[in-house]
């Protein structure tokens, strides 16, 4: 059994390389050459944690495995990451233990691919204005992830953390974007692609400020409770989710969803578009917005990839 440490993948792993493989795997679940399986993901009533498992298989790697993680939101002030991730990949034909890779920077990275590759087939082509709503621990991946996607001229952020949402401003002005700070109305009514990456448990994005046109990435909402947008937003915006079944439950969608104004068909998966089953967007006024939860197959590509460039490095460590 191989091991893959945090630092083997922050040293080897391009997110060009993970945003590649997450599309892939997209495509696979839409070929049906992989599956998720229900996600559990539970409050575990003990340090405000968030606990829970994705797993999945892709005969198309192939890859089968479990990424167990959450969120223990008093980390920070230990000086580790609140978010904890964890993957063990197994033998598809044996069941056995095939490699236990740490998932960590590796879900930054791979959250930040679901949302790029929305941008890439579902932004409109001339989208200038990148809007951020979060500037925590995701904020970087996010903006770098979607700066190679269109040619964003100008990033607004904002976040209550002012601290944040400067050095995340600086960080863009970093990469040769012009950077600015405002109040959630500004932020969401200038950007012609917004990205939503917030723990909120209630809409921060509200329907009338939207513009037509605009495409939104819901990379917050992935348990029961959370919500970043108001629910009309889905209700008039033409939906996508990485698994329709999740976006219902635990993503943006469930409250849209609960209050009868959408049905789980109305979600499409975003594999469809990428595999060229859907259009996608269809007019340059539509409103598109991609409910992203999260899924075992992003996780197992990614992890494939970080296992990959430590075989190839000479890096990944045998254990006995």
């Amino acid at each position: 059994m191989l091991y893959v440490s945090e630092q083997m993948v922050r040293d080897l792993v391009r997110q060009a390389d993970v945003t590649a493989a997450v599309s892939e795997a997209f495509v696979a679940l839409a070929d049906e050459k992989a599956v998720c399986w229900p996600i559990v993901r539970e409050t575990l009533g003990h340090a405000d944690a968030v606990f829970g498992f994705k797993s999945g298989f892709d005969k198309s790697l192939p890859a089968m495995g479990v990424k167990a993680g959450g969120l223990w939101p008093g980390n920070a002030a230990r000086g580790v990451p609140n978010h904890q991730s964890t993957v063990v990949l197994f033998d598809e034909d044996s069941g056995a233990p095939k490699a236990l890779v740490r998932a960590t920077y590796l879900t930054a990275l791979r959250t930040a691919a679901a949302s790029a590759l929305s941008i890439r087939h579902l932004a409109r082509a001339d989208a200038r204005v990148l809007g951020l709503m979060g500037a925590g621990g995701q904020g970087a991946f996010q903006l770098e992830a979607a700066l190679a996607e269109r040619r964003f001229t100008k990033v607004l952020i904002h976040d209550p953390n002012a601290a944040n949402v400067e050095a995340l401003a600086d960080y863009a002005r970093a990469k040769g974007v012009s950077a600015a700070t405002g109040d959630p109305r500004y932020v969401v009514a200038e950007a012609d692609v917004l990205i939503t990456v917030t723990p909120s448990r209630q809409a921060i994005v509200k329907e009338a400020w939207v513009r037509p046109g605009t495409h939104i990435a819901a990379m917050g909402a992935d348990t029961v409770g959370k919500q970043e947008l108001e629910a009309g937003i889905l209700a008039s915006a033409t939906l996508f989710g990485d698994v329709a079944g999740q976006a219902v439950r635990l993503g943006e969608s469930q409250h849209a969803f609960g209050q009868g104004l959408i049905g789980e068909e109305t979600v499409r998966c975003l594999g469809d578009v990428i595999s060229k089953r859907h259009p996608g967007r269809t007019d340059d006024k539509e409103i598109t917005v991609f409910d992203s939860t999260g899924m075992a197959l992003q996780d197992l590509s990614s992890c494939m990839v970080a296992l990959k460039a430590a075989v190839d490095a000479g890096q990944a460590i045998e254990l006995p």
